[in-house]
């Protein structure tokens, strides 16, 4: 049993389903759902559509590169039946999908990272600027550890801009 790529989206197409396109110089296009053929005939770029697999890659949403892709690879050299071999490749399969599932987790859970440390600091943020909202202004002044501690810097004039009149 081939399972196609869908040329648009990458999704996985089983035997009988999905639509294939075959143009002039004969290349050809398989679709997994008519959703996918429509776009590609308004010219649509798979990069810059968000639900594609393409954009999500590009824009680093999925994993790009790892070991494992390279078993996922389509492969067009026939080999011969070695039932020692189908046995040791099934056994191979089921360890390569557990790293790259767990690869998989890993990268979500760093890019989930990333928004919890931003989101952290916004809330701090926010609350620095509107402290006064939740403490009462006496209070505040009264503790200097809720307050930002104040720098006094000089600034010096110019004797030019000192003399000048204002223009108007």
């Amino acid at each position: 049993m081939r399972l196609e790529k869908c040329w648009f989206c990458s999704s996985t197409i089983y035997p009988g389903h999905g639509i294939q396109f075959v143009r002039n110089d004969a290349k050809i296009f398989r679709f997994c759902r008519s959703k996918c053929h429509k776009n590609f005939k308004m010219k649509r770029n798979p990069r810059k559509v968000k639900w594609t697999k393409a954009y999500r890659r590009l824009h680093g949403k999925d994993m790009t590169q790892d070991s494992t892709f390279e078993f996922e690879r389509k492969r067009n050299r026939p080999e011969r039946y070695d039932r020692n071999l189908a046995e040791n490749t099934l056994k191979a399969i089921k360890k390569i999908d557990k790293i790259s599932s767990d690869r998989q987790k890993h990268h979500i859970s760093s890019r989930l990272n990333t928004g919890k440390v931003k989101r952290r600091k916004e809330a701090k943020n926010e609350l620095n600027q509107s402290i006064h909202m939740i403490k009462a202004p006496s209070v505040i002044k009264e503790d200097s550890s809720l307050t930002l501690p104040k720098i006094k810097v000089k600034v010096s004039q110019t004797l030019a801009e000192e003399n000048q009149p204002m223009e108007e």
